[in-house]
């Protein structure tokens, strides 16, 4: 009786996909890296430039949706972990900011506080001529 030849399917053929993938990026070297990366990079922008204003929202509109359905299903230690992280790259990116930056980005923060300080002030403004 012959032999059955087998045949991968659904699951099984996206985990030897996978395997592959790992496999193949574990025995690159950092330049064949960086070439890939940037490959992959240089796509994103093509895609993002041909697309439409609206094709941008959705885009967008998927991506925190995404994001919001991550956040509530992620424990307490990975939502510190994550926070830590965000603090982690924040301190590195003013670590490495000219005073140039670094006043502009201060400029920035202090027009949006009094901008947030007036909009209240109008906001009980309002609430005290509407009694």
């Amino acid at each position: 009786m012959p032999k059955r030849k087998r045949v991968i399917t659904g699951d099984a053929a996206s985990r030897r996909e996978a395997i592959r993938k790992r496999e193949r990026t574990v025995v690159e070297t950092e330049e064949e890296r960086s070439c890939r990366l940037s490959t992959m990079a240089q796509r994103g922008q093509d895609r993002t430039a041909e697309e439409t204003e609206e094709q941008r929202n959705s885009r967008l509109s998927d991506m925190a949706q995404r994001g919001q359905e991550r956040r509530v299903e992620e424990t307490e230690e990975q939502r510190n972990r994550r926070l830590a992280v965000m603090g982690q790259r924040g301190q590195e990116r003013r670590a490495e900011e000219s005073e140039e930056q670094r006043n502009s980005r201060l400029a920035v923060m202090a027009q949006r506080g009094q901008e947030r300080r007036a909009e209240e002030i109008d906001e009980q403004r309002n609430r005290r001529l509407a009694v």
